[in-house]
């Protein structure tokens, strides 16, 4: 090991299990972006108030019908055919043999509010210098929502991050004191370590010498190649980071859903993994919810629902869109009747799914 090696080693900091928080005297104090702390962020940066006044939102035109004529009892009974044939432990007879004696269809509306949002946040990051663009100071940095971003699709999930531009400095490496390389932990800087072999005696039986390690009692680490010393994985040896600020820009679409609750006896839960016929659909800036709805429970859970999240995403981010849609999800209740008893099942969704709890023809398998 030379002289330089030792000295590194000498005087570099203890090694850590993992990279130390840097110091707050690293980051310089740049306008507009005080708050901002490392590794953590430094927060949501709230959105300025617009500059020009907000559009009102636009009325929805009148929807000529709001109801679907219910599935054919053929329809019915294929789906239920379908449905035992997929079932390893159901026999097949009561779908085929069961005989239809009433269908009754019930109107189930999903209302389903999104809207779509951009938030900003700022952290100081570092990485390795390497002869990076060094801009601090050359004039004040834009604003966190003067920035251009590169926004995705509507209610589309995004993010992106951005170097902020004149915040760019270079530091001495906090993590090695700028000496590219730290302390070996698994021998502790010194670069061997006991033989495992001969336990450090030299030996192994008697006077027959460990040929492991020749003898010497000592083998070198094979973790820094006996130089007691490895390369700071921070600075990745360069001794220097530059020091800047990130900004985080996140799209978001916020969703929220509201079922009609009916009578059919069919659990809500069912209805989550369906489609329904879209009976109605209209996007804005800004939303009124829909009105002249037929069913009143739909009409106050959008008001409702338009109301919260205009109030809980307006402050922390900025809305882009919102979109306001209506479904109708088809559940037809089939009673039918086979070896003289009556059962019932239900036909839901455009997938025309098929929900039959108590089946009437099951046997019990087991694998040995």
């Amino acid at each position: 090991m030379d002289f330089n090696t030792q000295a590194q080693a000498m005087f570099a900091p203890p090694a850590a299990d993992g990279p130390s928080a840097p110091p707050a005297g690293m980051f310089d104090n740049m306008p507009g972006y005080e708050g901002t702390l490392a590794g953590g962020g430094g927060g949501y940066v709230p959105p300025p108030a617009p500059a020009f006044p907000v559009p009102e939102p636009q009325p929805q035109p009148d929807q000529p019908s709001w109801n679907i004529p219910s599935i054919t009892e053929d329809t019915a009974r294929d789906a239920f055919a379908l449905f035992a044939s997929s079932k390893c432990c159901y026999s097949s007879a009561p779908a085929k043999d069961g005989v239809i004696t009433n269908m009754e269809a019930f109107n189930t509306y999903r209302y389903r509010l999104e809207t779509f949002t951009e938030s900003r946040s700022t952290e100081w990051n570092h990485e390795p210098y390497h002869g990076q663009p060094v801009d601090a100071y050359a004039q004040p940095p834009p604003g966190p929502w003067d920035i251009p971003a590169q926004s995705p699709s509507f209610f589309v999930d995004g993010k992106q991050k951005i170097k902020v531009p004149y915040t760019s400095s270079v530091k001495s490496c906090h993590v090695c004191v700028g000496m590219g390389r730290k302390p070996c932990k698994d021998c502790a800087g010194a670069g061997n370590k006991v033989c495992w072999v001969c336990n450090g005696s030299g030996y192994r039986h008697g006077d027959d010498r460990c040929h492991h390690c020749s003898g010497r009692g000592r083998e070198n680490c094979s973790h820094c190649q006996g130089q007691g010393s490895r390369q700071c994985d921070t600075c990745h040896g360069k001794q220097q980071l530059l020091v800047y600020i990130n900004l985080t820009v996140k799209w978001s679409n916020n969703s929220d859903d509201y079922v009609v609750e009916q009578c059919s006896g069919l659990q809500l839960d069912n209805l989550s993994k369906v489609s329904g016929k879209e009976l109605f659909r209209d996007s804005q800036y800004m939303l009124y919810p829909v009105l002249g709805f037929p069913d009143p429970a739909v009409a106050q859970a959008a008001q409702r629902l338009v109301r919260e999240h205009q109030a809980k995403f307006s402050h922390a981010a900025r809305i882009l869109q919102q979109r306001q849609t209506i479904e109708l999800i088809p559940v037809t209740k089939v009673t039918y009747t086979w070896k003289g008893n009556s059962h019932i099942y239900f036909v839901y969704g455009n997938e025309f799914k098929v929900n039959a709890d108590n089946y009437p023809a099951t046997c019990c398998c087991s694998i040995l």
